[in-house]
């Protein structure tokens, strides 16, 4: 529990205070190593210190002023923060400088994303690193890795049940080999992002195995119980997130006679962010990978980090408050880390942790969710008022938007957004489900339904994007049409986050049309999850044929080389600015960025036509003399109509 608030200039002098009384401690440590590059460094640790001691010092405060021992836990956690630059590498800390000069980095038009498991998409980390020239070919400037530590052999959650943030896998490599890549990567333009999962352990973890030798430090490093009365009071509250293979909030360990919070699965044991020693001892992690070389790190099930009885225990105002303490430490020990946040939540709640000092960016649920509603409805004013109302962000931060992930997809739009446009949000979210499950006639989808909650009816759906959009489909019927439509809604899509303001995201596969693969269905330790459906691995054959355009891969794959590059040389696209509009069609998408460049897009299979001259007037403002396609490099008078046909998409650029 959080003292009461403090007068600001309380804490300003305590913050100062307090500085000024570490710092000889915090000089010794640099002292302590014999190095003469360590002068100027200590010089520019101090100075970004001085800068970031307000915030660093508010924050700890607020979560853990209330606790006799707060100024023992401040020094431990700078102490870590000095420990991790003395021991940071020269090229990242020039790094740190170019990122602190230019913090809008991410913001680029050349930015382009990948994310890809290791031993799916390569085998292992060497075959990663041997997989440069393709994600060079393709145009990609930052790549994803899905969760590589270590892990149980079993109950690993697909890597999420971490038992060392300091070990790679085995498997996929070492921690030497995986900061090697990071080098390789850097030499070539290319970031690395992986995730950090910030809310919970494996109990195969280190900390967890102490605790189950009855270590009473370490059974505080998570929230455990010696009875019922406490989690009886917190669990009428409390969202069950697999409610199919792991009901319920709690587990009961007949090892040491305690009920364990385990938010997830009943392996994976929630840490205690309360007690400060866990986020010491985290931070200490965050900052070691930084050191490895990793630039961004997404900060797994953010929502669910601080418990508090009488609340649904996600998205509190202390998970910010943590957030924003590791992010002004990062400030100082590692400035070139970036922050991402996953927050699969209400769309004001994604929002809410997206700003410069919590994480500057974010996956976009709220586009990827519109962009499979409008392609299954044909229709686009729920998704144009909705990313109307959620797109737009802070200045500095960006979006992660993206059409699949590793991940399933639930329909996460706002109740309150639907009902402004006459749509009941349980009926349509029962419609989705039908659709891409396959079950509404008509559909061209070929999804599964995943963790189906009898109590609220509500399922969520895997599949890869290929799958969604029609192509698993029409393969099955051998039908010419329905593969060029399938063809047109994935090109459609991606071109799409291709332009819209922000980072764009490609779940590796989607490239080439990898459709579902059920070969998980005989592993008996992926059986159980059929997310396991979307997450294939790469076929050399398929890779192969991605240089021949008769193939679906190569139509596929070169198209979306192209826009990437065209991308890529149009600064317009860069940042977030972006505005949708109505086009005066139900099943034409339209947006603008920066006034500049008006991109339409048709979501229905037969030809639409849209009268330019009232958009152009409306949404691009300076006199304009003609329109140019940059995907084709066809040009349109401004006051023409404009004939789209079954999912095309245009970027039309105004020349005065």
């Amino acid at each position: 529990m959080s003292p009461s608030t403090p007068d600001s200039g309380w804490l300003v002098e305590q913050a100062r205070l307090s500085l000024k009384r570490l710092t000889p401690h915090l000089a010794r440590l640099f002292a302590s190593v014999a190095s003469s590059d360590l002068t100027a460094d200590e010089a520019t640790f101090f100075t970004r210190l001085e800068a970031h001691i307000e915030p660093i010092f508010a924050a700890l405060y607020e979560l853990y002023g209330d606790q006799y021992d707060f100024f023992y836990h401040l020094e431990a956690i700078l102490t870590a923060a000095a420990e991790a630059y003395i021991t940071r590498a020269a090229d990242l800390k020039q790094l740190d400088i170019s990122r602190e000069a230019q913090p809008d980095w991410f913001q680029s038009e050349v930015m382009v994303g990948g994310v890809a498991y290791v031993d799916l998409f390569a085998g292992d980390l060497g075959g990663v690193r041997a997989s440069l020239p393709y994600f060079q070919e393709l145009g990609l400037t930052y790549l994803h890795l899905m969760p590589l530590f270590k892990t149980p052999a079993k109950n690993n959650d697909g890597g999420y049940a971490v038992s060392s943030f300091r070990e790679v896998n085995p498997n996929l490599g070492t921690m030497r080999e995986l900061a090697d890549l990071t080098r390789v990567f850097r030499a070539n333009g290319m970031s690395l992002v992986l995730d950090f999962v910030f809310n919970h352990t494996s109990d195969d973890h280190d900390w967890a195995k102490r605790a189950l030798t009855g270590d009473a430090e370490y059974q505080a490093y998570y929230l455990m119980y010696d009875d019922r009365v406490l989690p009886d009071q917190y669990e009428p509250r409390l969202r069950e997130i697999f409610p199919d293979q792991a009901p319920g909030s709690f587990t009961y360990r007949h090892d040491i006679n305690k009920w364990v919070w385990t938010t997830f699965y009943r392996f994976q044991w929630d840490l205690n962010y309360s007690n400060p020693a866990v986020f010491c001892a985290m931070l200490r992690e965050m900052l070691f990978l930084a050191n490895q070389g990793v630039e961004v790190l997404r900060l797994d099930a953010v929502p669910f980090i601080w418990k508090q009885i009488g609340t649904t225990c996600e998205n509190l105002p202390q998970a910010h408050t943590i957030i924003k303490a590791y992010n002004a430490l990062v400030q100082v020990a590692a400035p070139a880390l970036t922050f991402k946040s996953e927050a699969i939540v209400h769309p004001r709640d994604v929002r809410s942790y997206i700003t410069p000092d919590e994480c500057p960016v974010s996956y976009n649920p709220i586009m990827m969710v519109s962009l499979w509603d409008a392609l299954a409805t044909r229709d686009v004013r729920f998704m144009t008022h909705t990313l109307s109302k959620q797109f737009p962000l802070p200045p500095n931060t960006a979006w992660i938007n993206y059409i699949r992930s590793h991940d399933d997809i639930g329909w996460g739009f706002a109740d309150e957004d639907a009902a402004e446009i006459g749509i009941n949000g349980f009926d349509h979210r029962y419609f989705l489900n039908m659709f891409y499950t396959g079950r509404f006639p008509g559909s061209f989808a070929t999804g599964l339904p995943f963790n189906f909650n009898p109590k609220t009816q509500d399922m969520r759906i895997a599949g890869t994007a290929a799958s969604l959009a029609g192509l698993e489909q029409a393969q099955k019927k051998d039908d010419a049409q329905l593969r060029e439509f399938a063809i047109r809604r994935i090109i459609m899509l991606y071109t799409i986050v291709f332009s819209a303001g922000g980072i764009p995201l490609i779940y590796l596969g989607d490239e080439l049309g990898t459709v579902n693969d059920y070969g998980y269905r005989v592993n008996p330790d992926k059986a159980a999850d059929n997310r396991w459906v979307h997450r294939p691995y790469t076929d050399a054959t398929h890779m192969g044929n991605r240089h021949d355009l008769t193939t679906i891969e190569g139509r596929i794959f070169q198209t979306l080389r192209e826009r990437i590059f065209i991308r890529k040389r149009t600064p317009t696209l860069r940042d977030g600015e972006t505005t949708f509009f109505h086009t005066g069609s139900w099943h034409v998408f339209g947006f603008t960025r920066h006034r500049k460049i008006m991109v339409l897009a048709n979501f229905y299979e037969y030809a639409q036509t849209v009268d330019l001259k009232p958009l152009v007037s409306a949404e691009l403002y300076a006199p304009v003399s003609v329109l140019i396609d940059l995907l084709t490099g066809d040009d349109y008078k401004p006051d023409a109509a404009l004939t789209l046909e079954s999912y095309q998409i245009v970027w039309l650029e105004r020349r005065g």
